[in-house]
């Protein structure tokens, strides 16, 4: 038997949405906030010698430059004011977690601080923001202000007040994205700053089919290769979507206990546990530690020593080398921030608070174990998966930009969008059901 939810659900179609206005008008508010965004990335920082500046990205952007690149909807290729995006927050609050798991005193403002505590860290976490950004900017103000062996600057006019004009512009772009992304939060549909980098890997998509495209027209790729290629990224589509909403369900039971003169509880539940807990923080980590100091020396390793240039061909994107690693840390990065995220043994001590029990386990450490046990082997298939999505399209293309972080950013933002939507259609959908009954009670 189907419950009310359930069957709520099934009746939604486009007459249940063409009725919810106010889900319309938080769309329409999204794709607005959205859009201030795309045209962000079109307005270039003062000062710049684009020549200049085209030419060194042309040179380096096999690295981490592609990938930020690409979340960033191409505003790194052209300076905009939103080339740091949100990638600064997006550090600064995996440093917050990390920090809130580690530190006894975040610890506890976590979970004894209730709303205030989570607002508190929200703010801690701004503040990391506006650190890292300035020091993101700065290196990137410094490193275009520099003259190279030519004699030439990215900088029209090297000095610094350049520097200082561009450390503030890139570092108001990032937290004016983050207010952005906040009241799309609040007022909009969906996550803001994963929908912000969700429209930038989109707005990246027709200009990477073009050049595929352009490249099968001149001969540069053959059509088996096109389609081959097309084929990948479907079949890369499906298995992440699988994955995603793949679970392991532990029954959870509640036993019986005697209220008055009437037997009340024997309920169960389930503990749903994902196969892939950490998501799509392990990619970024393990490619921004890897590309970040290659890149950083790919600037460097036409003037530099020769070991320096020795160093940057073994780490190139794409080489022998850089994928063993990038497979060993996207492994470790799995089972590190899956420990961070879900402690067994707090989960145990909830069960335990509100008398549930796992069948067959007893309370307590035994339950503790198994929990770590599942979790481990979840973790470890989860980590596997991670690693194939990432090394195969990165082994077909030393582009970093291409690699499976975008495809697995882009379905985990359209599947938590998509639930906010349905989410809304039912609540609307209860709404008109509590204000029918009310009008026949006052019929009545």
């Amino acid at each position: 038997m189907a419950s009310a939810a359930e069957q709520l659900a099934a009746n939604m179609n486009f007459s249940s949405f063409a009725k919810a206005k106010e889900l319309q008008q938080r769309i329409l508010f999204t794709i607005i906030i959205l859009v201030v965004y795309r045209l962000g990335t079109w307005v270039p920082i003062p000062g710049i010698d684009m020549v200049q500046y085209a030419r060194v990205f042309e040179q380096n952007s096999q690295g981490i430059l592609s990938m930020f690149n690409v979340l960033g909807g191409g505003a790194v290729e052209r300076m905009a004011i939103f080339a740091l995006n949100v990638m600064p927050y997006i550090s600064a609050s995996i440093i917050m977690q990390l920090m809130s798991a580690t530190i006894p005193s975040l610890e506890k403002l976590k979970k004894e601080g209730g709303e205030a505590g989570r607002k508190q860290i929200n703010q801690y976490s701004r503040y990391l923001t506006v650190v890292l950004a300035t020091g993101q900017a700065l290196a990137i103000a410094m490193g275009m202000n520099a003259v190279n062996a030519d004699g030439l600057s990215m900088a029209l006019n090297p000095g610094p007040f350049f520097i200082i004009s561009t450390v503030v512009t890139l570092v108001g772009g990032t937290m004016l994205l983050l207010w952005l992304g906040e009241q799309i939060t609040s007022r909009g549909v969906g996550n803001g700053v994963s929908l912000i980098i969700f429209a930038g890997i989109i707005a990246a998509v027709p200009g990477m089919l073009g050049n595929a495209l352009s490249l099968s027209a001149s001969g540069g790729m053959s059509a088996g290769v096109f389609f081959g290629g097309i084929l990948m990224i479907v079949a890369g589509l499906v298995l992440v979507v699988f994955i995603e909403r793949s679970q392991r369900r532990l029954l959870v039971q509640y036993p019986k206990r005697q209220q008055g003169n009437r037997m009340v509880g024997g309920d169960s539940s389930f503990l749903p546990l994902k196969l892939n807990t950490a998501g799509v923080i392990p990619p970024i980590f393990a490619s921004s530690l890897l590309l970040l100091p290659a890149t950083a020396a790919g600037f460097q390793s036409q003037s530099g020593p020769e070991w320096l240039q020795t160093a940057v061909a073994y780490l190139g994107a794409g080489s022998p080398l850089f994928l063993a690693l990038y497979a060993a840390l996207i492994i470790f990065f799995c089972f590190f921030y899956t420990s961070v995220v879900f402690n067994p043994e707090e989960t145990a001590d909830n069960l335990r608070k509100y008398g549930g029990f796992l069948p067959g386990i007893r309370p307590g450490q035994r339950t503790t174990e198994y929990l770590d046990y599942v979790l481990s082997r979840l973790t470890l298939i989860g980590a596997l998966y991670l690693t194939l999505i990432c090394l195969v399209p990165m082994m077909m293309s030393t582009n970093a930009g291409l690699g499976g972080t975008s495809i697995l950013i882009v379905v985990s933002v359209s599947m938590d969008t998509i639930s906010q939507i349905q989410s809304h259609l039912l609540a609307h959908q209860y709404e008109g059901l509590i204000k029918k009954s009310k009008l026949r009670g006052r019929k009545r």
